[in-house]
């Protein structure tokens, strides 16, 4: 695994105008398995003048050509999946089967989404004596995280060419090897020169220079919830539209009377899916205080299924296996008990966490309120639904989150009540066109399907 190339700018691929580098580190043995350019602002200067200049060529390229050349980019991440999944094993840690259905697979479901879309879409609209015309925002700055690589550069990239709009994108520094894979399809299915350029480098440097950028119109950003503050701020300082998908305390509610196995077992997998490393994981389980010591023990039973190194990956980085491991401590600290893993390491290489389980976890403790991002669960006590109501909306987050109860009205009457922007009913399947996105600090707008398209819109109403 290395470097392919450089940056991506303007239909092909330039050397970088730095000489820095940045090392891409495989977390499951430590080793380096590549160097990527660790752009500058002169790079992506170079990038966003590239997008400007090709903007009013694609806004203007008809539906059906947008939607054929999304057809093509979907069809080349399918011809070059099993490679896709073998780069996100390599520098994210992911187990190969999660990497070929998630990491490989999820993006090509999406990006054959918005090819329909594109085809279809309504860009105007009739009110009264008015026509709507709903426009491309114009450059979009993409800046992406390292905990799905691929997909969320497809849940950025897929809508904002459906839309019109021209695209920069700054990847995550610990996974660039996916995002430049992801440019080399982009530019074997025929997107015209400069409608999708890419810069490596890191956040402070390439992606502070995207977000700050006077012909930059929007900029969607996926990570933390503090360094989305800071691009609002940027963004709100130039009147600059955003879009901020961010951090997570999600919810599991199990109702008196639902399948408490089922709840239990997919709660879990949900968590150690990605090794924890999920904005939208299901990370505090709430269960009636009649169910507790039984939910408690399908979870330690379920937990144990889940080996490092073979079910469950490592997480991205050193810094982030400290920090994690530094929640796990602080968790024995405040006074929860551990049902099972903890905070040692349980490989000798690798930033590996152990699975972990928290009982006794009380609402106001440090890991039912900051997102830890790594395979660790706290498991919380409620008294009545009141109670429950109280414990799943008590954070600053609002993502995601699950109920299970006896039957789906249930359910569903208390997921209206929740404080959050998806909610899975007893288990409700995944949809690519559902809007995804969050409350409170959790974020700004929404991705995936006609709402995530809509985010790269502007509206112009003409009378008549």
């Amino acid at each position: 695994m290395q470097a392919r190339r450089g940056m991506y700018i303007g239909g092909e691929w330039r050397a970088a105008l730095g000489t820095d580098t940045i090392a891409v580190v495989n977390p499951a043995d430590e080793q380096i398995i590549g160097h990527v350019p660790a752009g500058t602002a002169a790079d992506v200067d170079a990038a966003v003048t590239a997008a400007r200049a090709a903007f009013p060529g694609w806004a203007a390229t008809p539906q059906a050509e947008r939607a054929s050349l999304l057809g093509a980019l979907r069809d080349g991440l399918v011809a070059r999946k099993d490679e896709i999944a073998e780069t996100v094993t390599a520098e994210l840690g992911a187990p190969p089967a999660l990497a070929q259905a998630v990491h490989a697979g999820l993006p090509i479901l999406v990006a054959g989404s918005y090819a329909e879309l594109a085809a279809t879409y309504a860009f105007e609209e009739k009110l009264g004596n008015s026509t709507v015309h709903h426009e491309p925002v114009g450059v979009v700055g993409a800046i992406t995280p390292w905990n799905y690589p691929l997909h969320q550069i497809v849940a950025k990239v897929a809508p904002a060419l459906a839309a019109g709009c021209t695209v920069v994108l700054k990847p995550a520094e610990d996974t660039p090897l996916t995002a430049q894979l992801f440019a080399e399809v982009a530019h074997a299915a025929g997107l015209p020169a400069g409608v999708f350029n890419l810069v490596t480098g890191l956040g402070p440097v390439a992606g502070q220079a995207l977000a700050e950028h006077p012909d930059v119109d929007l900029v969607s950003f996926t990570g933390s919830t503090a360094v989305g503050k800071q691009i609002g701020a940027t963004a709100g300082a130039a009147v600059k539209r955003v879009a901020l998908e961010l951090g997570g305390k999600s919810a599991n509610v199990i109702l008196p009377g639902a399948d408490l196995a089922k709840a239990v077992n997919v709660g879990v997998a949900n968590v150690m899916s990605n090794s924890g490393q999920t904005c939208s994981a299901w990370t505090r389980m709430l269960v009636h205080r009649d169910s507790y010591d039984e939910a408690l023990s399908l979870a330690a039973d379920a937990v144990a299924k889940y080996a490092p190194g073979e079910r469950v990956g490592p997480l991205v980085n050193a810094k982030q296996q400290a920090r994690v491991r530094g929640y796990i401590e602080k968790g024995v600290e405040e006074g929860a008990r551990l049902v099972a893993g903890g905070a040692q390491a349980p490989l000798d290489k690798g930033y590996y966490v152990s699975p972990t389980v928290f009982a006794d976890v009380t609402p106001e403790m440090t890991i039912a309120q900051e997102e830890i991002f790594g395979p660790v669960i706290s498991v919380l006590r409620y008294e009545d639904e009141a109670d429950a109501l109280r414990i799943a909306n008590g954070t600053v987050y609002g993502l995601a989150g699950a109920v299970w109860a006896a039957d789906p009205e249930t359910a569903t009457a208390f997921a209206r009540r929740m404080d959050t922007g998806q909610v899975d009913i007893n288990g409700g399947r995944f949809n690519p066109l559902a809007p995804f996105g969050g409350y409170k600090q959790s974020g700004v707008g929404r991705e995936l399907g006609p709402h995530g398209l809509a985010e790269y819109l502007q509206t112009k109403s003409l009378q008549f």
